[in-house]
């Protein structure tokens, strides 16, 4: 028998590869999609580390939340108003005045390291959030390598 013998022979072979195609494409649009959604959700997830050197010399587009962290500087402490505290912190080398309304962590000192959420706005950095550290020798490793790159920190011996 010849391929003319089998009715639809051809167009069974054609309709396969139609539909392989078909699924390739759904399979790319699907990826595309998850990406995209993947991307948003995380849009506002993710917050960059800055060092107060780094604030001053790019300073952030207005209304972009990112983290900034560094040491409290001695002196600086201001309690205000009910729970608005203002303080500035340091790398050494620049500092940025911060404003934070809410219940500091126990540990929160001056000359101790920190990092805050928030944003700018106008020269203040407004914190939602403040971290501090959590025993006498712990420095989050974001302000230990901001501080290396100032040149200032100095690692401390451990018994």
């Amino acid at each position: 028998m010849d391929a003319s013998a089998k009715p639809g022979f051809r167009g069974m072979k054609g309709l396969k590869k139609q539909r392989r195609i078909q699924v390739i494409l759904l399979a790319f649009v699907a990826l595309g999609i998850a990406t995209a959604l993947v991307g948003y959700a995380m849009k506002d997830g993710i917050n960059f580390f800055r060092s107060p050197t780094q604030v001053l010399e790019q300073p952030p587009s207005p209304g972009e939340v990112f983290r900034i962290g560094g040491l409290v500087e001695d002196g600086s402490l201001q309690r205000g108003q009910g729970e608005t505290i203002s303080f500035r912190v340091t790398d050494t080398n620049a500092t940025v005045p911060v404003t934070f309304t809410g219940i500091l962590p126990d540990l929160f000192a001056e000359g101790q390291g920190m990092v805050g959420t928030g944003q700018m706005q106008g020269d203040v950095f407004v914190a939602s959030e403040i971290l501090a550290k959590h025993d006498e020798s712990y420095m989050p490793k974001e302000v230990i390598d901001s501080l290396k790159a100032q040149g200032v920190y100095k690692e401390v011996a451990k018994d």
